[in-house]
């Protein structure tokens, strides 16, 4: 092979082929390695005409293609298949080769493998790639951190290959350590938090007020004109037009209310509580989704306790008006609480992840992307510290104006006995963070009065013990 190719990847699912495919299309020579021949077959069958594009079935093949410092991008599952890959990579590379983890890999994970590699002479860089398959091939947005030399290396690549916002990549260097991955995992968090509010305003909507699928598309397709624009409110309304093949059903109600999880969206909610920052709009989605899991008990339940049902009595032009405002708030308080959670890290972690280029690259590609995004990413440009969006006077401007349709979604839920953690989370979150006086002084009272464990006063410095009487 005397081709000298100028990337390489490991692992040739669909995710894999086209993130190749795509790099072919921008005129970049690759190659592809998997030890299925159908797979990198599929690949070479797949490519643009007149693209330099190779499928191989060894490690030894695909190392021997590349042209130094080589550059190796891994889309293999998280945990024990990626350090299996480095392992065997390990005697076929030499030093300044750069090996990137596209994977979704716990961030804790790369931290470990940015040292193990470093003793080889290895550049390890953790990447997240948001956009899923399609995504993958036209455009994704791409969350590179860790080596920043190695990023320097790859940066020509990634910014040719990414979704564009204007003339303007989604792709920037997201900071030290495993910072691309960890701003992936909390993207997916946020992901998770969203779904989990469309679901409840789906719910709200169709249970609570009888408002059928076709309705429900023309409602949703009407919001993704204004300023909920956003993918995941596209995708919706295109479900609701959805048939089953097999009958003449609306295939959304067809499928059953189990949802399933890769675990990204659970390890955001460990991650917070290890950081001490709250992100309870992304634990209720979390939440949710082990609940539809328990569907027999959950059955069962429902027979045992048969609570009845209640519509709910406000008008139909009413409740979409303020569900649209509901929806609007709660899911700028979930944009809050998962930057938030990023800034927080940055310095904990000491990742240093520049908030501005985290929502900068969400813009296009990726499966959060919104209309609000382009909003924050303003707020966090000019101010770059700001430790949470929703002290910005423009973010306050626009909730001050619909915070009333959440309160009133979430009190017609509740008496209709609809779940709806998820926006009432973001409700209560709301109402806890623009609270200047919490009970938790009462807390602190108890904390000292059973274990001695000292309070501040507001009225003088200190730390202060008292023998309460018992």
């Amino acid at each position: 092979m005397e081709k000298k190719f100028d990337f390489a990847m490991i692992g040739l699912g669909v995710m894999g082929r086209n993130l190749l495919l795509n790099m072919a299309d921008n005129g970049f020579a690759v190659v592809g390695f998997d030890k299925d021949a159908i797979k990198t077959n599929a690949l070479e069958s797949s490519a643009t005409a007149g693209t330099t594009v190779k499928g191989v079935n060894t490690l030894e093949e695909m190392v021997a293609a590349l042209a130094k410092p080589r550059k190796i991008i891994m889309l293999v599952p998280a945990g024990k298949p990626v350090d299996d890959v480095l392992t065997s990579l390990q005697p076929l590379l030499e030093k300044e080769d750069v090996i990137i983890d596209g994977g979704n890999s716990h961030y804790t994970d790369t931290m470990r493998r940015i040292e193990s590699q470093r003793a080889f002479g290895f550049h390890f860089m953790g990447m997240g790639i948001s956009g899923g398959e399609q995504g993958a091939r036209t455009g994704p947005s791409i969350m590179p951190g860790g080596d920043a030399n190695a990023y320097k290396n790859v940066q020509p690549v990634l910014e040719a290959i990414a979704a564009k916002e204007g003339n303007e990549p989604c792709v920037a260097y997201m900071g030290k350590g495993a910072a691309g991955h960890y701003v992936k995992m909390v993207h997916n968090g946020i992901e998770y938090a969203i779904m989990q509010i469309l679901g409840e305003v789906y719910d709200i909507l169709k249970r609570g007020k009888g408002i059928g699928n076709a309705e429900l598309h023309t409602l949703f397709a009407g919001w993704n004109k204004g300023d909920l624009q956003s993918y995941l409110i596209e995708i919706t309304a295109a479900i609701f037009l959805q048939k089953d093949e097999t009958s003449d059903a609306d295939l959304v109600d067809k499928i059953l209310d189990v949802a399933g999880s890769k675990g990204t969206g659970k390890w955001t909610s460990q991650s917070a509580m290890d950081l001490g920052t709250g992100i309870p709009v992304i634990d209720a989605a979390v939440t949710m989704r082990s609940i539809s899991g328990l569907k027999a008990d959950r059955v069962k339940a429902a027979a045992l306790y048969h609570l009845p049902e209640k519509n709910i009595a406000t008008d139909k032009e009413t409740i979409t008006q303020q569900m649209h405002d509901a929806l609007f708030s709660a899911i700028v308080i979930c944009y809050a609480q998962g930057l938030a959670m990023l800034q927080k890290a940055s310095t904990d972690l000491d990742m240093q992840i520049p908030l501005q280029d985290a929502v900068k690259v969400w813009r296009q590609g990726c499966i959060i992307r919104s209309a609000m995004l382009g909003l924050f990413y303003k707020v966090c440009n000019n101010n770059p510290s700001i430790s949470n969006i929703l002290l910005d006077d423009s973010i306050a401007s626009l909730i001050n104006d619909k915070i009333k349709g959440l309160r009133s979604i979430v009190v017609a839920a509740t008496e209709a006995g609809i779940p709806s953690m998820a926006l009432s989370n973001a409700l209560n979150y709301f109402d806890a963070f623009t609270t200047d006086r919490l009970p938790l002084n009462l807390t602190q009272a108890q904390r000292d009065f059973f274990g001695a464990h000292t309070y501040q006063r507001i009225d003088k410095e200190g730390v202060f013990h008292t023998h309460w009487n018992g």
